[in-house]
């Protein structure tokens, strides 16, 4: 029976399903007890941190340590998310990591003035990209102190 209250401490927003997979491999990677929700454009991603839409009945208990917010979105993109994320009083301090296949100086400009707490390009080879994503993971889920 699955849970009827599920925890989710890491939320994944990545549309392209080849990033997405091998992330949520290399997350399981980094801890293999991590509650993760994975969602694929920004509309849906603020509706699920804001409880707002689809998510307003499904009773999930939030404890986000972590966002792993991609750049290039549908719907709408990731800095605009981001800064949704900062400009409410109840997220503001949610830790929020880009990770992108954007080298863009603009973009690594505007999400660092957003607040956005990491930048990171998505690693090229496979073995690369397990061992970033892991080691991101684990930092912020078990080494980092959440704020407060």
């Amino acid at each position: 029976m699955a849970n009827e209250n599920p925890l989710i401490d890491v939320l994944l927003v990545e549309d392209n399903p080849d990033d997405a997979e091998l992330t949520i491999h290399a997350l399981k990677e980094g801890n293999k007890d991590i509650h993760l929700l994975h969602l694929k454009d920004g509309v849906e991603a603020l509706d699920f941190i804001f409880a707002k839409r689809a998510f307003v009945e499904k009773n999930i208990q939030t404890d986000l340590k972590l966002v792993l917010l991609d750049l290039k979105l549908p719907k709408l993109d990731g800095l605009e998310v981001l800064r949704e994320i900062r400009k409410n009083e109840a997220t503001k301090n949610l830790p929020v990591v880009i990770l992108t296949s954007s080298r863009e100086k603009r973009d690594i400009a505007e999400a660092y003035s957003l607040a956005v707490n990491s930048y990171v390009v998505k690693p090229v080879g496979f073995d690369s990209y397990v061992k970033t994503v892991s080691t991101l993971t684990y930092y912020w889920s078990l080494v980092n102190e959440k704020p407060v």
